[in-house]
């Protein structure tokens, strides 16, 4: 179930999410096939013990529900982020670029999006029918660039070569809620900052908090709260309204 703006980079973006896939540089192709609604990915090598860790299926959160699967929960404590903080100011960039974002959203509803920024500057924005596809879609996109050039998989078109693009100074946006599988993608792409114009689940706050990943909710305007990773944020009060301090 998608809205098949990228479906190459949405594939590719679940396979890095399941943790089937090491490296981008492992895939030969993706060739997505609308008349039978699939996608056929291509290795050099294959995938070993596909089948034992395809077993278990767990359906995940939210619209659309899509699938995880092994053991959520299996290698998170394996996950290391990288020291990252974010300004107020660059909060509110990011909350301000999400509002002047011309999206479908905003003129049907029935969506969700989500962006990665650079500081306060808009990467890429994706909406899709759950926010699963649209992160999955920024992780595949990740995956097919870095600071420097692209990498290239038959079908989708990109130059060059490259291992991956960091996450240490990047900020990932969901309107989405903070679901612990939400706050899981985030770390496995190495984003260690993620805000939401939503709330949290207390699952992913715990998980957030195991992580030491920044967790911002309510993210409008100029109000948010501040769930976990506190250290991360740079408060400046002298951003704040008089009429919100202390609200």
């Amino acid at each position: 179930m998608t809205l098949g703006a990228q479906p190459e980079l949405l594939v590719l973006g679940f396979l890095r999410n399941q943790r089937l896939l090491q490296s981008v540089q492992e895939v030969h192709s993706i060739t997505v096939d609308w008349d039978v609604g699939a996608a056929a990915v291509k290795t050099h090598k294959g995938i070993v013990d596909i089948r034992a860790r395809t077993a278990k299926r767990v359906v995940t959160t939210g619209c659309g529900q899509g699938s995880m699967f092994g053991d959520l929960m299996a290698e998170v404590d394996k996950l290391v982020l990288p020291a990252a903080s974010l300004t107020q100011a660059q909060l509110y960039g990011v909350v301000n670029a999400i509002r002047l974002q011309e999206s479908t959203y905003k003129s049907a509803g029935s969506v969700h999006g989500c962006g990665l920024f650079c500081g306060e500057e808009l990467l890429l924005f994706v909406e899709d029918v759950g926010r699963h596809n649209a992160i999955d879609t920024i992780a595949g996109w990740m995956w097919m660039h870095d600071d420097a050039t692209e990498v290239a998989v038959p079908g989708l078109e990109r130059p060059g070569a490259a291992a991956g693009m960091r996450g240490d100074d990047k900020v990932f946006y969901t309107t989405g809620r903070l679901t612990s599988e939400m706050v899981i993608k985030s770390a496995q792409m190495g984003v260690p900052i993620v805000v939401s114009r939503s709330g949290i689940t207390q699952m992913g706050h715990e998980v957030a908090e195991r992580l030491g990943l920044c967790t911002i909710g309510r993210a409008m305007n100029r109000r948010f709260l501040c769930y976990t990773g506190t250290e991360r944020l740079q408060l400046q009060p002298e951003l704040v309204p008089v009429s919100l301090r202390g609200a």
